[in-house]
């Protein structure tokens, strides 16, 4: 079974938002299109972040894209405030098909964690639910568009292999904040398959 994992088509991800990836609408008309391909499962996530989120720069004292280490070593990347709950910022993009996602799976949803995956926060402590939603339902293959591909889609691919899925990531259904071709090259060493679906069907 089959199952498309949209990840964070957020508006303070897209151009004009606070965290706004340059290229980043022109993902939308491909997961639309997507999402007309015969899947069995359609899910999405977010993020969702409580104010004070240990990413924000504002947090900190810092500038966007310092860096701190934080307790245990891990080093975070400070963003701009970005993807607040209950935001404009955090809802999705009122151009992305939203009829038929079937569950929406919330990250970073702890003020002491950054989550990029859609299944764990970035230390693995807690999870989203949504590796055994969709085992539950017989999925084995998840297709993954969206943004940002050396954050999310990278991250969320990585864990998905890491549960025993399949991983198809959609080339033409993502953008990436810094370097693609190096976030492609990790996706393909983690052993996800790339596809460019261009309106051709998969």
């Amino acid at each position: 079974m089959r199952a498309l994992l949209i990840v964070d088509v957020q508006n303070d991800f897209l151009p004009g938002g606070a965290l706004g990836i340059e290229g980043g609408g022109r993902v939308i008309p491909v997961i639309n299109a997507l999402q007309r391909e015969p899947f069995d499962s359609i899910v999405a996530c977010r993020d969702w972040h409580p104010k004070g989120h240990v990413s924000f720069a504002s947090t900190h004292g810092k500038r966007p894209y310092d860096k701190v280490e934080l307790l245990g070593g891990e080093v975070q990347i400070l963003w701009p405030d970005h993807c607040v709950q209950g935001t404009q910022g955090a809802a999705f993009s009122p151009q992305l098909d939203q009829t038929k996602v079937e569950r929406v799976f919330d990250k970073g949803v702890d003020v002491e964690r950054d989550s990029y995956s859609a299944f764990f926060d970035n230390q693995h402590v807690r999870s989203t639910g949504l590796g055994a939603y969709l085992k539950d339902l017989g999925v084995d293959t998840i297709y993954i568009a969206g943004l940002a591909t050396d954050y999310c889609v990278l991250f969320s691919a990585r864990d998905a292999l890491s549960l025993c899925f399949s991983v198809v990531v959609v080339e033409d259904g993502w953008q990436a904040i810094g370097d693609e071709k190096e976030a492609l090259q990790k996706l393909l060493q983690l052993g996800a398959k790339v596809i460019s679906f261009r309106g051709g069907g998969i």
